[in-house]
């Protein structure tokens, strides 16, 4: 009798033991994944741990593969305008209101980008978040849209990450898109014919909204 009770107590502490385990994240605080649980459902909590997984597999990685897996994973979510979406012309979306949700347009997939980087450790410095115009070849369809854009070092040309081309390429590449200014947390910049001028800070209304509700 003592030694099936023994048998017992070790059986519900392993299962206790791998079920911490398993609700266990890295870089995403466990009462911000309760509270998409709470607000989403189980299927956003979910999404919430896959994204905590990528992260801890790609902390450390070399920064080439840092950013693909960050952008395979975002570009992966369905794309859905604002207006549709929120019911508002134009809302930034915080990355758990976006992973909560399943959907979002190109600047939540440029924030959610961004922050996660940022959780990798990569230096706000060498993210900027850019609004460009979007030229779809061979024809005269212009559309306002944003990327994030990672510069290796100082006056280095950008590596793009876009959701509409999935795939990683140096601004120099990406013909189809027209800059027109960026800005991370910190700074505002205005693009010119070559590079681009720092403005200021980020006042962006919409920015300081989105990082509120974070």
């Amino acid at each position: 009798m003592k030694k099936i009770i023994l048998f017992s107590i070790l059986i519900i502490s392993t299962l206790a033991v791998i079920s911490t385990t398993a609700n266990k994240t890295y870089f995403i605080d466990n009462s911000k994944v309760n509270k998409v649980n709470k607000k989403y459902g189980d299927k956003a909590k979910k999404r919430v741990e896959l994204w905590d997984n990528m992260l801890q597999k790609s902390k450390d990685e070399k920064i080439l593969k840092k950013l693909k897996n960050v952008n395979d994973f975002f570009n992966k979510i369905r794309y859905k305008t604002d207006p549709k979406h929120w019911k508002r012309k134009d809302y930034w979306a915080t990355p758990y209101e976006f992973l909560g949700t399943a959907a979002g347009d190109c600047e939540d997939y440029a924030i959610a980008k961004y922050y996660s980087l940022r959780k990798l450790g990569v230096p706000e410095s060498k993210l900027r978040i850019t609004y460009v115009i979007y030229k779809k070849r061979n024809t005269r369809f212009d559309q306002a849209h944003m990327v994030l854009t990672y510069y290796h070092k100082k006056g280095a040309t950008p590596i793009v990450l876009d959701n509409i081309n999935k795939k990683l390429k140096l601004a120099t590449k990406r013909k189809d898109l027209k800059p027109v200014y960026s800005f991370n947390a910190s700074g505002l910049w205005q693009a010119k014919n070559k590079g681009s001028v720092k403005i200021g800070k980020n006042n962006l209304k919409a920015w300081k909204s989105m990082m509120n509700r974070i």
